[in-house]
């Protein structure tokens, strides 16, 4: 993909047209911090579900279609009918205060997890978990587009993308540690108390942005728009419903594989669970960040020359991610490397390169539907967007090599999990088809310089 005069489109609004910003200086990269560990601990009260499956299943003597029940479905259901409705409040009201209510119940919620009784009452407080999650990724996502101008966009995304990274280092790696050495109701309660904590200084120490500040665009005119009308905007622009469809396909491989690689590596390759946890949390997890900070400049660089790179570097990044993805899952050797007490299989280092690749599609992606959707209905937009990775995602994903898993067992016995696995990498190479597909219309948007 080369640079080109007529593919390259400026991706900054006019400054005098912009209206003044209210988070500027330090305040907007101290803001991103603070959503960033918001983000973070959504991930952690989410993840930790991966690291437990083992323990709680034992305890509760459930299928693997139970907990991808509860790992997914159960989650996203809820998640699921509520996402559009706190979008819609967020673009209406204050985001920084919607975000702390719900960071602080969903923590919560989390604390909960650790003192149920039984399955359906831990599915209950999973459900708790998912509707505080409802009404923050999205809100938070505007509340960055408030502050960072488009030419930077891309990068400060990449920051805020570090959220799941970081919530898989510490759900997988501190979690596993905590459940190892205190049970699984203990990582619970432990990773429930920064959650309140970060609720309270984002809500004493953060200002809520000036809405469109850093746009060329009227911050009122849909301020009374109906649903059903937003919706047919967001319906007839092709860049958001391409760029949606593949990223809700990314989404649906993605939570799969992060929920249950843990388990993978217990099953297929011996290791204890807090071995496991570790080497998901802390190499796969600062992989993962690494490829999340690249992504964000490599797109900032490149689209400064063709805006098509915008698209491209996710799609790029996919396409790379896939045969590092059958290389790990289906490489079977014994041999190990030591390092800090730790048996580390050789697979791993193909699942480190696959972390990084993989992690290329968040920041981009985000970035761009930020350039083509109106400030006024961005929320709306935003948790549309979250709602199909995280219904569809989130909810079917896992659930889906549950019953794989357990498809596969009568040919596969042990190693039914591996299969489930590779079967989920072919939605990688959907979501990078469609995300082909979608570098027409996005362009196309920037160039008539329409909103939708």
């Amino acid at each position: 993909m080369s640079a080109s005069a007529t593919a390259s489109v400026p991706q900054a609004a006019s400054a005098s047209s912009r209206p003044a910003s209210n988070v500027t200086g330090w305040r907007r990269h101290y803001l991103l911090l603070v959503l960033l560990l918001v983000y973070g601990m959504s991930m952690i009260d989410r993840q930790i579900m991966g690291v437990l499956i083992e323990p709680i299943k034992k305890e509760m003597g459930v299928s693997d279609s139970a907990m991808g029940l509860l790992t997914g479905l159960a989650f996203a259901l809820f998640y699921s009918i509520l996402a559009v409705p706190f979008g819609r409040f967020a673009d209406r009201t204050n985001r920084r205060n919607l975000i702390a209510w719900c960071c602080g119940g969903w923590s919560i919620a989390t604390g909960l997890c650790g003192m149920a009784v039984g399955f359906w009452s831990l599915t209950a407080a999973r459900v708790g978990v998912a509707v505080g999650e409802a009404g923050s990724t999205a809100a938070s996502t505007t509340m960055i587009a408030d502050v960072y101008p488009p030419e930077q966009r891309s990068r400060a995304m990449s920051v805020f993308s570090l959220g799941p990274h970081l919530g898989s280092l510490v759900g997988l790696g501190v979690g596993a540690w905590i459940a190892q050495h205190y049970g699984w109701r203990a990582a619970f309660l432990w990773l429930a108390v920064p959650g309140v904590v970060i609720a309270l200084v984002l809500r004493l120490t953060c200002r809520e942005p000036i809405r469109g500040a850093q746009e060329a665009r009227p911050v009122t005119a849909a301020v009374a728009e109906k649903f059903s009308e937003a919706m047919a905007v967001l319906l007839g622009n092709k860049a958001f419903v391409r760029l949606a469809l593949a990223s809700m396909l990314m989404a649906f491989a993605g939570y799969a594989i992060g929920m249950w690689n843990t388990a993978f590596l217990v099953r297929s390759h011996g290791l204890q669970l807090k071995d496991a946890g570790a080497i998901m949390g802390f190499i796969g997890g600062p992989a993962a960040i690494a490829g999340a900070l690249l992504s964000g400049w490599v797109t900032d660089v490149m689209a400064r020359r063709d805006s098509r790179w915008q698209v491209g570097v996710p799609l790029l990044g996919t396409l790379i991610s896939v045969p590092l993805g059958i290389a790990f899952y289906l490489n079977d050797s014994t041999q190990t490397w030591q390092l800090a007490g730790l048996q580390i299989p050789h697979a791993i280092g193909f699942y480190g390169f696959f972390a990084v690749f993989s992690s290329f599609w968040a920041a981009p992606v985000f970035a761009a539907l930020t350039n083509v959707i109106a400030a006024t209905r961005l929320a709306t937009a935003l948790s549309i967007y979250n709602l199909l990775l995280t219904a569809v995602g989130g909810g079917l994903g896992p659930l889906v090599v549950g019953l794989l898993s357990d498809a596969f067992t009568a040919h596969a016995g042990q190693e039914s999990l591996r299969w489930a696995l590779v079967c989920m990498l072919a939605f990688y190479l959907l979501a990078a088809v469609i995300y082909g597909w979608a570098i027409k219309p996005y362009v196309g948007f920037l160039k008539s310089k329409r909103i939708a």
